[in-house]
């Protein structure tokens, strides 16, 4: 830590031209005045003889035009001035001052392949590319692997822009949209049917109602959370970050977000039709996603509470896998919250049709594996039953000398969380030298969590990133944000924006702008990125994803109403093909939603004018 600290590094900044400069002035001599008089009688006779020979002409005859010289998604192709050849006698060369950045191509960045591309046809309305239900039937059903990210080869990627359904609106606004969603926007009527009697949703006329229900939960969201409440504090700030495993409608992270916890909804898209589009339709951070064969995207030590209600996952088979993935993803001292089966089965065994033997057989193993991870069961009360996770993992270890299983992992990255496969050991907490301390750093409460250093910064854990830059990233992302507003002032107007993503999130200074607003923001971390800084961000009391944009996020298409892209362009440069991030761009934005491009400038000449969303604004 000693010496000053280095210079703040942005993506933006170039080296300045002066030192260059003083190196070479001292070589300049100054010219005798006989010999600048000599240049300046010549150049004007030269200029006077140019202009006698074209007729005069002195006033460029074109003006740039970056919308006609780059239509979207296309290569500009080099044209001539006139119909006859510059060489010959009669051809009148006009002299053309415009700029003509745009009609470059930089090699290194990948081309702008094709014209324009039209619009898919209606039946990829929903088009998930990397969920899509066709293809997963190519893969294994054990342990739902086939409801897991397969992509598309590159031959099989759409070449179109995905379309609204027909009759499609702007999305009801924050908070009425935690209750209500047009009809047109996610036209399934199915979960009306199925889920009626547990009052997840109700149809009526042009729109969807969603009176908070859940199968648990008959009461309603709110009235289950304040039950929890009673059982652990959701009051004080020590609890911001949640995850809700198989979440339905999501109207539990719905419910959370008024007492200022932060919810992730996950489910697969499967025979429950459109369950994580209703919830991102309502206004609540979801994913499309299971928990199968591959650790779910997030960085270890990421929540404060994970949560299943009747989520159907065996937690209890594949010796405790899944309670394993939990465990890593689960912060220390963090909430674990079970129920539906088999929790209370003496009273509800015959409802769900299962023996008495086979539910009791399913709650031990859940009990035992919970005790091999050294969680502490704090209470089971009604259909309730909650455990926690050790602040540290002392005694844990010394119970392993006992009880080998499931072993610490050796040679693990814990924070690695994308296309890796799911573990049967005990991801390890940071070392810590009494039963007091907090493995990895004891974290403020909510708010103070937001700006205080993260303890991954603070213990030296993140490579480059120090107090003194995070310091600097706070002011930088105050300013730039404050910018933002004046240059696009529906980011400054309240409820405009609802969900906002940011595809390379570094710190997550975009969204620690926004949290006074009534939206939510998803921070990605590319997988690319030089430095993994996605368990900061969580560190902060925000939530996020990792994500690879040579591929399709795990969303259904008009996801976000806002996307901010920060160097995006330049950290893919040469790892894939522009036009299908802007394509992906383009199917997770909502209609008339914005897209604010910071990056280069040689870059954003290639951007700036495609008017690829037909629907849709660019600010850049």
């Amino acid at each position: 830590m000693g010496g000053p600290s280095p210079p703040y590094y942005t993506p933006l900044s170039k080296p300045t031209a002066a030192s260059a400069s003083s190196a070479t002035s001292n070589h300049l001599k100054k010219p005798k005045l006989y010999s600048l008089a000599i240049l300046t009688i010549l150049c004007s006779l030269s200029y006077l003889f140019g202009a006698w020979q074209h007729g005069g002409a002195t006033t460029p005859s074109a003006t740039s035009n970056l919308g006609a010289t780059v239509p979207c998604f296309s290569v500009p192709q080099n044209t001539s001035a006139s119909a006859t050849q510059p060489g010959s006698p009669t051809a009148t060369t006009k002299l053309d001052f415009a700029t003509h950045h745009s009609a470059a191509v930089d090699e290194g960045v990948a081309t702008l392949a094709s014209s324009t591309y039209p619009p898919c046809s209606i039946k990829y309305s929903e088009y998930t590319p990397c969920e899509d239900q066709k293809r997963s039937l190519k893969f294994p059903r054990d342990r739902l692997i086939y409801r897991e990210r397969h992509c598309p080869e590159k031959k099989e990627r759409l070449r179109c822009r995905v379309p609204a359904p027909y009759g499609y609106k702007n999305p009801f606004k924050w908070p009425v949209s935690r209750d209500l969603v047009w009809y047109a926007n996610v036209p399934h009527k199915e979960l009306t049917v199925e889920k009626a009697v547990q009052n997840w949703i109700r149809f009526e006329g042009d729109r969807f109602r969603f009176p908070g229900g859940g199968t648990m939960f008959p009461n309603g969201a709110d009235a289950y959370i304040d039950d929890i409440g009673k059982l652990i504090n959701l009051k004080d700030g020590s609890i911001r970050t949640a995850i809700d495993t198989g979440c339905g409608v999501a109207s539990w992270g719905a419910y959370l977000l008024s007492r200022n916890i932060l919810p992730i909804s996950f489910a697969p898209r499967d025979t429950h039709e459109a369950q994580v589009q209703f919830a991102l339709e309502r206004g609540v951070p979801a994913l499309i996603g299971v928990i199968a064969s591959k650790r779910l995207p997030y960085p270890s030590r990421a929540f404060d509470m994970a949560h299943c209600s009747r989520c159907l996952i065996p937690w209890g088979q594949y010796d405790g896998t899944y309670l394993i993935e939990v465990d890593r993803i689960l912060r220390p001292g963090g909430y674990w919250i079970l129920s539906g089966p088999p929790i209370r089965w003496r009273k509800y065994w015959r409802g769900w049709e299962r023996s008495r033997e086979d539910l009791n057989a399913e709650q031990m193993q859940i009990e035992n594996v919970t005790k091999s991870l050294c969680w502490k069961k704090l209470v089971e009360k009604d259909d309730i039953s909650i455990w926690q996770k050790p602040a540290n993992h002392l005694q844990c270890k010394k119970f392993r000398k006992v009880f080998k299983r499931p072993p610490f992992c050796s040679s693990q990255d814990p924070d690695k969380a994308w296309y890796t496969s799911l573990e049967t050991c005990l991801t390890p907490l940071p070392e810590v030298s009494d039963n007091e301390e907090v493995a990895g750093g004891k974290l403020e409460k909510w708010p103070k969590r937001l700006n205080a250093i993260p303890p991954r910064i603070s213990k030296g854990t993140i490579n480059g990133v120090t107090p003194e830059t995070f310091q600097q990233d706070l002011q930088l992302w105050n300013r730039r944000v404050s910018y933002y507003k004046t240059v696009n002032n529906q980011l400054g107007q309240a409820g405009r924006y609802r969900n906002i993503l940011d595809m390379n999130a570094f710190l997550g200074g975009f969204a620690a702008n926004l949290v006074e607003d009534p939206l939510w923001v998803m921070n990605v971390v590319p997988v690319e990125a030089k430095i993994n800084t996605l368990g900061v961000i969580y560190e902060r009391g925000l939530i996020g994803t990792y994500q690879s944009w040579c591929e399709a996020m795990s969303t259904y298409p008009r996801t976000y109403d806002l996307i901010h892209a920060d160097s995006i362009f330049t950290l893919y440069k040469d790892r894939c093909e522009m036009d299908d991030i802007m394509l992906e761009m383009d199917r997770i934005l909502r209609p008339e939603g914005s897209l604010i491009i910071r990056d280069d400038v040689d870059i954003l000449v290639k951007v700036k004018d495609c008017r690829c969303t037909e629907l849709g604004q660019s600010d850049c």
